[in-house]
């Protein structure tokens, strides 16, 4: 478990690196438009929730997480000296493409593995903890690639280049550290994409599965919030602190909040959650000043730690042992679809209309989902088996 949180730091440092100034980079260097960097995000972000239903689907099947999660972080690995090499849209469409399919692989059999290996009365601590080391790494790339853009004049493929190293260490990682289970002979296994596996997935589930949808609706690309920054002044080299702040009020909140919804349960601090979104963008809509983007980051921040390691945990309470993979996989995938239409509707507002009602509409939207939660059935229960 632990190695596992180790890898996600090393992979999300490189990552954020890059995609803390990719926005930027592309608007600034390559004469991009906000319309054009949201439907390259939606577009890496729905291909890897895709990709996450045939890993998981696969890890159930072949109850080998581990070759499923090596091949994840390997293919992200391997797409970090793309970015420093790209001089168009084309180059960098393609670079997120690749790289979002690796975390697609690697997404659905890692939080399938955490949760064989977690007992249920510990589980939202657990996917808090993983959440917050990876968000450890989220904050820690952007401080990089702050003091590197600073050292080096803004030399973005500078930077670019220097995110490679981490990559490389989370797939040593992985291959030195992370174990899994011994699991039952598959000889006689069923499909889990077969009619009846998946009748044994319930109603609850598929709930948990469309309100995440409405919820990532409301919550488009975080790459808005670094144009947002641009937009009300902030130099490029210091527009990673947005990611920064953001990711010390994720990482410092989604371990308390996971493993509070142990014992309190999961529902409300899912409200909760909602609540602080509908806040941040709000004060997003309103910001005229770096200042008050900082706030709104940090509520932002503090939401997607109330809500993303809970929400991980439910899906897990909610799908049987050998259909976790294919459960996570599915979870993802309406997610992902959801990013891509939020991300495409967030940049033509942003285009047509302005970056305030960006944020306004992200507000609306997060309202449908919070009162989706306080009138559906209970979601917290563990299914019956």
């Amino acid at each position: 478990m632990v190695a596992l949180g180790f890898v996600s730091l090393l992979m999300d440092a490189s990552s954020e690196m890059i995609h803390s100034l990719l926005p930027v980079f592309l608007v600034s260097v390559l004469g991009a438009s906000a319309l054009s960097v949201g439907l390259i995000e939606g577009l890496a972000e729905a291909t890897a929730s895709v990709t996450k239903v045939f890993s998981g689907t696969i890890s159930d099947w072949t109850r080998k997480r581990k070759s499923l999660i090596l091949l994840g972080y390997g293919t992200a690995a391997l797409t970090k000296p793309l970015f420093p090499l790209a001089n168009g849209l084309g180059a960098v469409l393609v670079a997120r493409f690749v790289d979002r399919i690796g975390k697609g692989i690697r997404g659905a059999p890692r939080d399938a593995l955490i949760a064989d290996i977690t007992p249920r009365r510990s589980r939202g601590a657990a996917f808090g903890l993983r959440q917050s080391m990876d968000t450890v790494g989220a904050f820690l790339g952007p401080a990089i690639a702050i003091a590197l853009m600073a050292a080096s004049g803004d030399n973005f493929r500078l930077v670019f280049w220097i995110a490679v190293i981490p990559a490389f260490a989370a797939v040593a990682v992985i291959l030195i550290a992370v174990r899994e289970p011994e699991q039952p002979s598959v000889a006689a296994r069923r499909s889990p994409l077969s009619r009846g596996q998946i009748a044994k997935l319930d109603r609850g589930f598929w709930f948990v599965v469309g309100f995440a949808a409405v919820l990532t609706l409301a919550r488009f690309s975080e790459a808005f919030l670094l144009l947002r920054a641009g937009n009300v002044g902030l130099r490029a080299r210091y527009i990673p602190l947005v990611l920064i702040v953001m990711n010390i009020a994720y990482a410092a909140s989604a371990y308390p909040f996971g493993r509070a919804s142990d014992r309190v349960g999961r529902r409300r601090l899912l409200g909760a959650g909602i609540a602080l979104l509908i806040a941040a963008d709000l004060v997003l809509a309103a910001a005229g000043s770096v200042w008050l983007v900082m706030v709104g980051a940090t509520l932002w921040g503090v939401h997607m730690g109330a809500t993303q390691g809970i929400l991980s945990a439910i899906v897990a309470d909610r799908t049987p042992s050998d259909l976790r993979g294919t459960g996570f996989g599915l979870f993802n995938l309406a997610s992902g679809g959801a990013l891509l239409a939020a991300s495409a509707v967030a940049g033509a507002l942003w285009t047509t209309v302005g970056p305030a009602s960006t944020f306004l509409t992200g507000a609306g939207l997060s309202a449908i989902g919070l009162v989706a939660l306080v009138t559906a059935p209970r979601i917290d229960r563990q299914m019956t088996r």
